[in-house]
This record gives structure tokens, C-alpha cells and sequence, in this order.
């Protein structure tokens, strides 16, 4: 039995084209919800929002392959899969590009007022740009946190196409990406103090959740700019409000949230004037969701023939 979950309406048709047989459930589930529903199943495709958690993994006896249409994976307990002997598949480049033009996006509306003025045009009808003098990003220091397959677009993008200074932290770093996309590796220390913008790119691990904290953030220039299309736990949120009640922070661009199930818990952030949230939606074009179901396909018609898997998680 093979289980799609999060699946949105315009998507069914394709799953079905190729899967007459899946169930296909439109929203995420909770535990006992994907317990009681997907049971028998051998095979899930899910997205983030599904928890797939050692609770899940226990009560479904006949699990072999979850597949993920995402990057990541820490929705995952990927240790109770390998205690079954579950294979995990993700889909490791799918909108690395788009995920990158979405940082731009944020930054331009944000720090060249493209909301207000339209605002100002629409709702108040004025044509009048006093008050919205906006911050160019050419000669700007970027640095980036993380230099995946998104973060070397980004620097590519920024490098070539503002003309920025790129610098960046990865504790794996790739020299010959460096050169190839015009960054430069430094410390984390010194990234964080020449930075004018922060935009973040790591994966949310154990040494990763918090990164951006009060610490950290002391470290930063005045009026720094950050950007996070990551995970929301990679800031501390007490700590980005504070530095921006102080106006240590200038401007907060945000795609994702450390509490994204319970936006209340996140309203002061959300409400606060220099900050724009969109709601984790870098990955989510047009080409990016065509490669992200044709890669999911893959994976899952390779395991049905007993095919070796292409994407499966490195220790599962």
C-alpha cells in the first residue's frame, strides 16, 4: 500500500497518472491520525509537516520506504527507522534555485519598501516615495551560513548579479564551489561581525538549532539584516526580538518560524514593523514542484523494483 500525505489538489492528478492505486490524504496528519489511517501502509510520501516520529514508525508493521519531497528530513526519527530497517529517500536538489530567488525576493521588497509603496499607491493614494529611501545591496558584505547546493546559488546570484561581497561559514567547506560561485570561506565569528546581511542555509541539526542567538547576535554589525529560508528553530526567537527592540537588528526576513504550528506564540514577531514572514514558501514554483514529485516518483518506482535508490538517506 502506498500513502501520499499533504498532497494539494493540483497535484492529485499526476500522483494518480502514475500510482492508480496510492491513497492520497490532502492535509498533514498528527500520530494517531497517520497511525490510524495510513496502517497498512508499506510505502509514505510525505512532506514536513507530517511527523513521522518513533510512535509512527512502531505502529505501522508493514512500513519499508518513507519518502520525504523535501530537503530535509528532521520531521523524520531516523533512528526508529533504522532500528526497523526502513529506508528514508529525500529529494536533495529540487528548488535550490527558486528557494535562492526567493531570498532576493524578500530582501528587495523589504529593504526597497516595494510593499509600503505599494501601499501608499493603491490604499492611500499617493504617489509620493518621502519616507521610503531603501538600501541598495551592491558592495554590501552577504554572508551566508551554510553552503548547500541553495547557498551557493544564493552567493552566485548575489556575487554576479548585485555585485556583493559574499562571505560564508560550513564547517564543511567546499574551496572549489568557493571560487566557481565568488565567495570567500571565514570563520563563524568573523562572518557574523562583517556581515551587512545574514541569510541563513544550514539544516536543522543539534549544533544548528539556536545558531543565531543572543550571543551571536551581539557579535553582529548595527542594523544588520537577516534572512532565514531554512528552519525557524536555527533562530532563537527571544533573541531576534530583542535585538530588534534595540534596533541592533534592522530588518528580519523570514520564511520559515521556530513556532510554526502555533502562530500565536509567534505574533509579536510576525506584528513587529521591520519584519516580513512568508508562509514556507521559497520552495513552492512552478518548475521547483514538477521536480519535486518526478524525483519522489523515482525513488519510490526504483524501490518497487527492487532497484538500487538513488536518494536514500546516508545511514539509513
Amino acid at each position: 500500500m502506498l500513502v501520499f500525505l499533504e498532497v494539494e489538489p493540483e497535484d492529485i492528478a499526476k500522483i494518480q497518472k502514475i500510482f492508480p492505486k496510492a491513497q492520497i490524504i490532502s492535509k498533514p496528519l498528527n500520530e494517531n491520525e497517520i497511525i490510524k489511517k495510513c496502517h497498512n501502509a508499506e510505502i509514505l510520501c510525505v512532506f514536513i509537516y507530517s511527523q513521522i516520529t518513533k510512535k509512527v514508525i512502531k505502529n505501522l508493521p508493514n512500513l519499508k520506504l518513507i519518502v520525504t519531497r523535501s530537503v530535509g528530513y528532521d520531521h523524520i526519527d531516523l533512528n526508529a527507522a533504522k532500528e526497523k530497517g526502513i529506508k528514508i529517500c529525500n529529494v536533495p536538489d529540487y528548488g535550490s534555485h527558486v528557494i535562492a530567488e526567493h531570498v532576493f525576493a524578500l530582501l528587495l521588497c523589504g529593504l526597497r519598501h516595494i510593499s509600503e509603496g505599494d501601499d501608499r499607491v493603491e490604499k492611500n493614494h499617493k504617489f509620493d516615495f518621502h519616507g521610503l529611501r531603501g538600501m541598495a545591496l551592491k558592495a554590501k558584505t552577504l554572508g551566508l551560513i551554510g553552503t548547500g547546493k541553495i547557498g551557493k546559488n544564493v552567493a552566485r546570484i548575489a556575487s554576479l548579479g548585485f555585485l556583493m561581497n559574499v562571505i560564508a561559514y560550513d564547517p564543511y567547506p567546499d574551496e572549489d564551489a568557493a571560487r566557481e560561485n565568488h565567495f570567500q570561506y571565514v570563520s563563524l565569528d568573523k562572518l557574523l561581525q562583517k556581515s551587512d546581511i545574514i541569510s541563513l542555509h544550514c539544516p536543522l541539526l543539534p549544533n544548528t538549532k539556536h545558531i543565531i542567538n543572543k550571543k551571536s547576535i551581539e557579535k553582529m554589525k548595527n542594523g544588520i539584516v537577516i534572512v532565514n529560508t531554512s528552519r525557524g528553530e536555527i533562530i532563537e526567537t527571544k533573541a531576534l526580538l530583542t535585538g530588534l527592540k534595540s534596533k541592533k537588528i534592522s530588518h528580519v526576513f523570514l520564511d520559515v518560524l521556530e513556532h510554526e504550528k502555533n502562530l500565536a506564540e509567534n505574533k509579536e514577531i510576525i506584528n513587529f514593523p521591520e519584519v516580513i514572514v512568508t508562509p514556507h514558501i521559497a520552495f513552492y514554483a512552478d518548475d521547483s514542484m514538477k521536480k519535486m514529485y518526478e524525483e519522489a516518483f523515482s525513488s519510490i518506482k526504483k524501490f518497487l523494483k527492487g532497484e538500487k535508490l538513488m536518494h536514500q538517506v546516508e545511514g539509513i
